[in-house]
C-alpha cells in the first residue's frame, strides 16, 4: 500500500484529499503546514508528497526545495499558480509533477500513480507491440550532439564542456531525444516512453522542454538543438 503525504492547509480540503486518496487504497498521512510536511518527511518516510503552496508558515517553494535538501521523495505540487515561468521553477526546484487548482479526484489519481510509477525500482511496462526503438526501460546510449554531450548511464550531460543542471525529467526527456538523434519525436510517444503515462496532457511536456530549451541557451523562436516540426513533434539536431 503506498504511503502518501498530504500537505494543505484548509481542513475540508485537505479532508476531501485524504478521502480520495484513502477510498483508492493510499495510505495517508497529512500536515497542515510546511514545518509540518518537514517534520513528517524526516521521521517516517512515505512514499510521495502531496504539496499545497498556500501554507501558512512557508511559501510552497521553500517548503519543496526544503523537502528536496532532505529526502528524493517524489513531490506532486498542487497549485493556483498556473504562470508557465512559475511552474518551470517549481520543476527546477525539485517538482516532479503539478496540478492547477481546481483539480479533480480523478486527476489527483492518475497524476500520483504516473508519478510512482516512474519513480519505482520496478521495471515499467514496455511500449508499442512490435516497435523497433528502446523504450525508457531499455538503456539508453551515450550521444554527442554537436557540443552536447549526454551519458545516460551516468546521468551526465554537457555542453561546451559545462555540466548543465536538469532536473530528473529533463534529463530523461533530454537523453531519450539525444538516442533518437535526428529523429522527430511525437509528444504522445514522449508521454508514454519518457513519462510512462500516455492520457497526461502535452502541456506537461512542452513545460519541460522550455525548461530544457532555456538550459541548452535557446529559445522556441530561435532553436538551435530542440527544433518543433509543427504538427508532428520535437527532434534534438546539432546546429548548424
Amino acid at each position: 500500500m503506498p504511503s502518501v503525504l498530504v500537505v494543505e492547509d484548509d481542513p475540508s480540503i485537505r479532508q476531501s484529499l485524504i478521502e480520495v486518496l484513502t477510498e483508492h487504497g493510499y495510505a495517508v498521512r497529512s500536515a497542515a503546514d510546511g514545518f509540518g510536511a518537514l517534520r513528517e518527511v524526516t521521521q517516517s518516510p512515505v512514499d510521495a508528497v502531496v504539496l499545497d503552496l498556500g501554507l501558512p508558515d512557508l511559501d510552497g517553494g521553500d517548503a519543496l526545495r526544503m523537502i528536496r535538501g532532505i529526502s528524493s521523495v517524489p513531490v506532486l505540487v498542487a497549485t493556483a499558480r498556473d504562470d508557465e515561468a512559475e511552474i518551470i521553477n517549481l520543476l527546477n526546484a525539485g517538482a516532479d509533477d503539478y496540478l492547477v487548482k481546481p483539480f479533480s479526484g480523478g486527476q489527483l489519481l492518475a497524476r500520483l500513480s504516473a508519478v510512482l510509477r516512474r519513480t519505482s525500482s520496478a521495471p515499467p511496462g514496455g511500449g508499442a507491440a512490435g516497435a523497433a526503438v528502446p523504450s525508457a526501460a531499455e538503456p539508453l546510449r551515450p550521444a554527442t550532439v554537436g557540443e552536447l554531450a549526454v551519458d545516460p548511464g551516468a546521468r551526465t550531460a554537457y555542453l561546451a564542456g559545462r555540466e548543465l543542471r536538469l532536473t530528473r525529467r529533463e534529463f530523461d526527456l533530454l537523453a531519450f531525444l539525444a538516442h533518437h538523434t535526428g529523429q522527430v519525436v511525437s509528444k504522445r510517444r514522449l508521454l508514454t516512453e519518457v513519462w510512462r503515462e500516455p492520457y497526461v496532457d502535452d502541456q506537461t511536456v512542452d513545460v519541460h522542454l522550455s525548461s530544457l530549451r532555456r538550459k541548452l541557451g535557446e529559445r522556441a523562436a530561435a532553436p538551435r538543438y530542440l527544433l518543433t516540426v509543427r504538427g508532428v513533434g520535437i527532434k534534438l539536431v546539432a546546429p548548424r
